[in-house]
Protein backbone atom coordinates (compact mmCIF):
# COMPACT_ATOMS: atom_id res chain seq x y z
CA UNK A 1 0.00 0.00 0.00
CA UNK A 2 1.42 3.13 -0.80
CA UNK A 3 0.66 6.90 -1.29
CA UNK A 4 2.06 9.98 -1.68
CA UNK A 5 1.64 10.68 2.37
CA UNK A 6 2.17 6.96 3.40
CA UNK A 7 4.03 3.92 2.03
CA UNK A 8 4.32 0.58 3.91
CA UNK A 9 8.16 -0.13 3.05
CA UNK A 10 8.13 -4.29 4.33
CA UNK A 11 5.70 -6.39 6.01
CA UNK A 12 6.15 -10.04 7.55
CA UNK A 13 5.80 -12.21 9.80
CA UNK A 14 8.32 -13.00 12.53
CA UNK A 15 8.07 -15.16 15.59
CA UNK A 16 7.19 -12.46 17.87
CA UNK A 17 4.38 -11.37 15.15
CA UNK A 18 3.75 -9.56 12.26
CA UNK A 19 6.48 -6.42 11.96
CA UNK A 20 5.67 -3.68 9.56
CA UNK A 21 7.67 -0.59 8.54
CA UNK A 22 5.18 2.65 7.50
CA UNK A 23 6.87 6.06 6.48
CA UNK A 24 4.32 8.71 6.29
CA UNK A 25 4.63 12.72 5.43
CA UNK A 26 3.84 14.99 8.52
CA UNK A 27 1.32 17.61 7.06
CA UNK A 28 2.57 19.64 9.40
CA UNK A 29 6.39 19.93 9.17
CA UNK A 30 6.73 18.37 5.71
CA UNK A 31 8.61 16.01 7.17
CA UNK A 32 9.02 11.86 7.21
CA UNK A 33 8.42 10.03 9.68
CA UNK A 34 9.42 6.55 10.17
CA UNK A 35 7.35 3.71 12.47
CA UNK A 36 7.77 0.51 13.04
CA UNK A 37 5.12 -1.82 14.33
CA UNK A 38 4.52 -5.34 16.09
CA UNK A 39 1.27 -6.16 14.93
CA UNK A 40 -0.98 -3.43 16.68
CA UNK A 41 1.93 -1.80 18.62
CA UNK A 42 3.43 0.66 18.10
CA UNK A 43 7.30 0.03 18.78
CA UNK A 44 9.23 3.22 17.51
CA UNK A 45 8.84 6.77 15.64
CA UNK A 46 11.65 8.98 14.55
CA UNK A 47 9.21 11.34 15.50
CA UNK A 48 10.18 10.92 19.17
CA UNK A 49 14.11 10.11 19.52
CA UNK A 50 15.07 12.21 22.70
CA UNK A 51 15.13 9.52 25.29
CA UNK A 52 16.43 6.72 22.37
CA UNK A 53 19.62 9.43 22.47
CA UNK A 54 19.47 10.28 26.43
CA UNK A 55 20.14 6.47 27.13
CA UNK A 56 23.17 6.10 25.15
CA UNK A 57 24.23 9.97 26.19
CA UNK A 58 23.42 9.17 29.88
CA UNK A 59 25.69 6.14 29.89
CA UNK A 60 28.84 7.47 28.27
CA UNK A 61 28.63 10.54 30.26
CA UNK A 62 29.97 8.57 32.98
CA UNK A 63 32.20 7.16 31.65
CA UNK A 64 35.78 8.45 30.90
CA UNK A 65 38.73 7.57 29.27
CA UNK A 66 38.56 6.40 25.83
CA UNK A 67 38.67 3.04 23.84
CA UNK A 68 35.09 2.21 24.93
CA UNK A 69 33.60 -1.04 24.10
CA UNK A 70 29.97 -0.91 24.18
CA UNK A 71 26.92 -2.88 23.78
CA UNK A 72 23.56 -2.06 23.00
CA UNK A 73 20.09 -4.34 22.89
CA UNK A 74 17.56 -3.28 20.28
CA UNK A 75 18.46 -1.42 17.10
CA UNK A 76 15.25 -0.15 16.02
CA UNK A 77 15.82 2.90 13.68
CA UNK A 78 19.15 3.23 15.25
CA UNK A 79 19.31 6.49 16.82
CA UNK A 80 20.78 4.99 20.15
CA UNK A 81 23.17 2.80 18.23
CA UNK A 82 24.28 5.80 16.46
CA UNK A 83 24.58 8.19 19.50
CA UNK A 84 26.95 5.75 20.94
CA UNK A 85 29.02 6.11 17.22
CA UNK A 86 28.99 9.72 17.73
CA UNK A 87 30.90 9.78 20.82
CA UNK A 88 34.54 9.50 20.02
CA UNK A 89 35.91 7.53 23.38
CA UNK A 90 34.13 4.49 21.58
CA UNK A 91 36.53 2.01 20.20
CA UNK A 92 33.59 -0.80 19.28
CA UNK A 93 29.97 -1.43 19.34
CA UNK A 94 27.61 -4.02 19.16
CA UNK A 95 24.05 -4.09 18.32
CA UNK A 96 21.99 -7.40 19.50
CA UNK A 97 18.48 -7.54 17.73
CA UNK A 98 15.90 -10.17 17.51
CA UNK A 99 14.73 -9.32 14.31
CA UNK A 100 16.28 -10.04 11.29
CA UNK A 101 13.76 -7.70 9.44
CA UNK A 102 15.03 -5.14 11.24
CA UNK A 103 18.86 -5.11 10.52
CA UNK A 104 18.21 -5.71 6.58
CA UNK A 105 16.01 -2.64 6.78
CA UNK A 106 19.36 -1.01 8.07
CA UNK A 107 21.19 -2.83 5.86
CA UNK A 108 19.46 -2.33 2.39
CA UNK A 109 19.22 1.48 3.29
CA UNK A 110 15.50 1.91 4.34
CA UNK A 111 15.78 3.71 7.43
CA UNK A 112 17.58 7.05 7.19
CA UNK A 113 20.36 6.17 9.59
CA UNK A 114 20.88 2.59 8.47
CA UNK A 115 24.03 3.18 5.69
CA UNK A 116 25.63 4.96 8.33
CA UNK A 117 25.62 2.85 10.99
CA UNK A 118 26.33 -0.37 8.62
CA UNK A 119 29.40 1.62 6.78
CA UNK A 120 30.92 2.70 10.44
CA UNK A 121 34.00 -0.50 11.10
CA UNK A 122 33.23 0.09 14.91
CA UNK A 123 29.80 -1.21 14.32
CA UNK A 124 28.64 -4.52 14.32
CA UNK A 125 24.17 -5.55 13.93
CA UNK A 126 24.12 -9.15 15.51
CA UNK A 127 21.24 -11.47 14.85
CA UNK A 128 19.81 -12.13 18.16
CA UNK A 129 17.98 -12.52 21.46
CA UNK A 130 19.59 -10.14 23.66
CA UNK A 131 18.03 -11.53 26.90
CA UNK A 132 19.07 -14.94 26.25
CA UNK A 133 22.66 -13.72 25.14
CA UNK A 134 22.82 -11.72 28.34
CA UNK A 135 21.76 -14.89 30.31
CA UNK A 136 24.28 -17.06 28.87
CA UNK A 137 26.92 -14.40 29.29
CA UNK A 138 27.77 -14.17 25.75
CA UNK A 139 26.66 -10.51 24.79
CA UNK A 140 29.49 -10.69 21.83
CA UNK A 141 29.10 -14.05 20.51
CA UNK A 142 32.39 -14.15 18.65
CA UNK A 143 33.90 -13.52 22.89
CA UNK A 144 32.28 -15.11 24.87
CA UNK A 145 32.22 -13.69 28.78
CA UNK A 146 34.04 -10.12 27.42
CA UNK A 147 33.41 -7.51 29.67
CA UNK A 148 31.45 -4.07 28.21
CA UNK A 149 32.31 -0.74 29.05
CA UNK A 150 28.69 0.22 28.77
CA UNK A 151 25.56 -2.36 28.61
CA UNK A 152 22.43 0.40 26.39
CA UNK A 153 19.05 -1.71 26.36
CA UNK A 154 16.26 -0.59 24.83
CA UNK A 155 13.54 -3.06 24.34
CA UNK A 156 10.86 -3.58 26.02
CA UNK A 157 8.32 -0.73 27.26
CA UNK A 158 9.61 -1.27 30.65
CA UNK A 159 10.63 -3.27 33.37
CA UNK A 160 7.15 -4.63 33.80
CA UNK A 161 5.63 -3.93 30.36
CA UNK A 162 7.32 -6.81 28.19
CA UNK A 163 7.17 -7.12 24.67
CA UNK A 164 7.68 -10.62 25.81
CA UNK A 165 7.26 -12.97 28.55
CA UNK A 166 11.20 -14.79 28.09
CA UNK A 167 12.63 -11.28 28.80
CA UNK A 168 10.91 -10.95 32.51
CA UNK A 169 14.04 -12.84 33.80
CA UNK A 170 16.47 -10.07 33.19
CA UNK A 171 14.58 -7.56 35.45
CA UNK A 172 15.51 -9.80 38.55
CA UNK A 173 18.00 -10.01 40.56
CA UNK A 174 19.42 -12.70 39.75
CA UNK A 175 19.18 -10.96 36.15
CA UNK A 176 21.04 -7.95 37.18
CA UNK A 177 23.88 -9.78 38.94
CA UNK A 178 24.26 -11.73 35.82
CA UNK A 179 24.46 -8.33 33.95
CA UNK A 180 26.71 -6.70 36.60
CA UNK A 181 29.21 -9.46 35.72
CA UNK A 182 29.23 -8.64 31.81
CA UNK A 183 30.54 -5.04 32.97
CA UNK A 184 33.62 -4.20 33.65
CA UNK A 185 35.12 -2.84 36.47
CA UNK A 186 33.09 1.04 36.67
CA UNK A 187 31.08 0.27 33.88
CA UNK A 188 27.84 1.43 33.03
CA UNK A 189 24.15 -0.13 32.53
CA UNK A 190 21.12 2.12 31.12
CA UNK A 191 17.71 1.21 30.47
CA UNK A 192 14.75 3.33 28.57
CA UNK A 193 11.69 3.02 29.58
CA UNK A 194 8.15 4.61 28.55
CA UNK A 195 6.92 4.68 32.05
CA UNK A 196 7.37 6.73 34.96
CA UNK A 197 9.85 5.73 37.23
CA UNK A 198 9.52 2.61 38.79
CA UNK A 199 10.93 2.83 42.59
CA UNK A 200 10.67 -1.30 42.91
CA UNK A 201 13.40 -1.80 39.76
CA UNK A 202 15.50 0.78 41.03
CA UNK A 203 15.94 -0.50 44.12
CA UNK A 204 16.55 -3.62 42.81
CA UNK A 205 19.67 -2.33 40.63
CA UNK A 206 20.23 -0.73 44.05
CA UNK A 207 21.82 -3.55 45.31
CA UNK A 208 23.74 -4.84 43.09
CA UNK A 209 25.12 -1.72 41.06
CA UNK A 210 26.03 1.89 42.74
CA UNK A 211 24.82 5.03 41.54
CA UNK A 212 21.15 3.78 40.59
CA UNK A 213 19.42 7.17 39.02
CA UNK A 214 16.12 7.01 37.07
CA UNK A 215 16.14 10.59 35.08
CA UNK A 216 13.06 11.34 34.01
CA UNK A 217 13.00 13.08 29.62
CA UNK A 218 10.84 15.15 28.97
CA UNK A 219 10.12 16.07 25.24
CA UNK A 220 7.39 17.76 23.01
CA UNK A 221 4.63 15.39 21.99
CA UNK A 222 3.30 17.46 18.38
CA UNK A 223 0.34 14.43 18.14
CA UNK A 224 -1.05 15.65 21.49
CA UNK A 225 0.60 19.32 22.08
CA UNK A 226 1.99 18.69 25.21
CA UNK A 227 5.04 17.54 26.61
CA UNK A 228 5.70 13.80 26.96
CA UNK A 229 8.42 11.67 29.62
CA UNK A 230 10.28 8.62 29.48
CA UNK A 231 12.20 7.32 31.92
CA UNK A 232 16.03 6.01 31.94
CA UNK A 233 18.20 4.27 34.23
CA UNK A 234 21.80 4.65 35.29
CA UNK A 235 23.85 2.27 37.44
CA UNK A 236 27.52 1.52 37.70
CA UNK A 237 29.53 -1.17 38.21
CA UNK A 238 31.25 -1.55 41.78
CA UNK A 239 34.66 -0.98 41.81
Amino acid sequence: MASARFSELDWRQTPMGAISLRRRRDPMSGEDIYEVKLDDDFLMSSLFTVAEVAVARLALARLGGSDLDVVVGGLGLGYTAQTVLDNPAVRSLVVVERLEAVIEWHAQGLIPLGLGLTADLRCRLVAGDFFAMAAAGELDPTAPGRPFDAVIVDIDHSPKHLLHTSHAAFYTAAGVRGLAQQLAPGGVFSLWSNDPPDEDYAALLATVLDEVEAEVVSFHNPLQERDSTNTVYVATRRQ
